[in-house]
């Protein structure tokens, strides 16, 4: 298992360099770079861009900038003529070439920007004047809150449901919770999350949750067990939107699990020697049935935290990663996109691992060793 182990490690960073690189040579296609952003904004509205320009780079001639990387930074893309530059002086658009760091050649602004990754030092955002860690950090809280909650109560509503309904398989209790998993998961999370403000966040109806923030502005004021309370009141239907389409495939996955254990020879002889139906279901067929969905924890986890809360963010005005991920891609902030794209996946690889060892520490008589990778 330790050989398995150190195989996996070692190929953590060949995948990561592979990603960054695909991704890298992705966006040197992408229009509409930083560059481009600022001069639009320079054409609608001058005094103020041209205001943030001089804040970010004027202090130190245009080549290292508080609100944009230093020569040694995140530079990722660069073109020679801009769309709707036409009437800008060309020293001004080459003071932003330089100010984001855009007149180096692509290979050398991946190798530097790769370089600084190694030691977790990834700038500054280009348009909110932030190190990109600070930024991540502050977002972090309310990722964890939604990923963690949401996941976990998907287990624990999802795994006794998919045992009754093995147990209990052709009932009327089985068809009948069968089709209300199916309407739940035919609703997309977005669609639910309108609806519940609609109904319970003063939509047309009841005023019973709050609609903004994690938390309300006079948390500091309140006693440890208000503040318990006011957590859980803001996340209440958030988490009632990411989880309610969610319970579908785990509970069919557990289902079946344990319907494809049932029915082994095992469990035949085990009902055979006089075992109780309780002690035959906990004791022989759970540990097997389970194992592919607890190992499936941590990549479900990651799924959750970085990727399914995207929308729901954004319609409860959330300010999480998924976020700040989704507007780094509109306003072409490119350090915080590659950023969160290096720690996602780094993450992400990581869980990965977990997850496989989760599947020796459930059941010890898998091996990887014999797998020869």
């Amino acid at each position: 298992m330790l050989n398995y182990i150190l195989r996996r490690l070692l190929l953590i960073p060949v995948t990561l360099f592979g990603i960054m690189v695909l991704n890298f040579a992705i966006i040197q296609f992408a229009p509409g770079g930083p560059v481009e952003q600022v001069i639009a904004q320079l054409q609608g509205t001058a005094v103020s861009s041209t205001a943030r320009i001089t804040n970010q780079g004027g202090d130190s001639g245009g080549g290292s900038a508080s609100g944009a990387p230093s020569a040694s930074g995140n530079n990722f893309s660069s073109t020679s003529n801009y769309r709707g530059a036409q009437g800008l002086d060309p020293e001004v658009i080459k003071q932003l070439e330089v100010q984001f760091g855009f007149d180096k050649p692509a290979h050398e602004r991946f190798w530097m920007m790769m370089k600084n990754y190694l030691t977790f030092d990834f700038g500054q955002s280009y348009f909110q004047d932030r190190d990109v860690v600070d930024l991540v950090l502050d977002k972090m809280p309310v990722s964890i809150s939604l990923g963690i909650w949401s996941t976990l109560i998907i287990y624990i509503i999802s795994i006794p449901l998919g045992i009754t309904k093995a147990v209990r398989d052709g009932s009327n209790f089985d068809i009948w919770s069968s089709a209300a998993i199916i309407v739940g998961f035919a609703i997309p999370g977005f669609l639910f999350a309108v609806m519940l403000i609609v109904l319970f966040a003063g939509g047309a109806y009841l005023d019973w949750f709050p609609l903004r923030g994690l938390t309300s502005s006079n948390w500091e004021q309140l006693s440890l067990w208000g503040k318990i309370v006011d957590y859980f009141w803001h996340l209440t239907l958030p988490i009632i939107a990411l989880t309610i389409s969610g319970f579908a495939t785990l509970t069919m996955l557990t289902k079946n699990s344990f319907l494809d254990e049932i029915n082994k020879q095992y469990v035949v002889t085990a009902r055979a020697k006089g075992l109780t139906e309780k002690r035959v279901l906990y004791g022989h067929v759970f540990r097997n049935a389970m194992l592919l969905i607890i190992a499936g924890f941590p990549s479900a986890l990651v799924g959750m935290l970085f990727t399914g809360s995207v929308l729901i963010e954004v319609i409860f005005s959330l300010d999480g990663l998924g976020l700040l991920g989704f507007n780094a891609v509109m306003t072409r902030d490119y350090p915080v996109m590659f950023a969160t794209l290096y720690f996602f996946t780094l993450f992400g690889l990581i869980m990965n691992l977990i997850s496989d060892l989760s599947y020796h520490f459930v059941d010890p008589r898998i091996d990887f060793e014999g797998r020869g990778n």
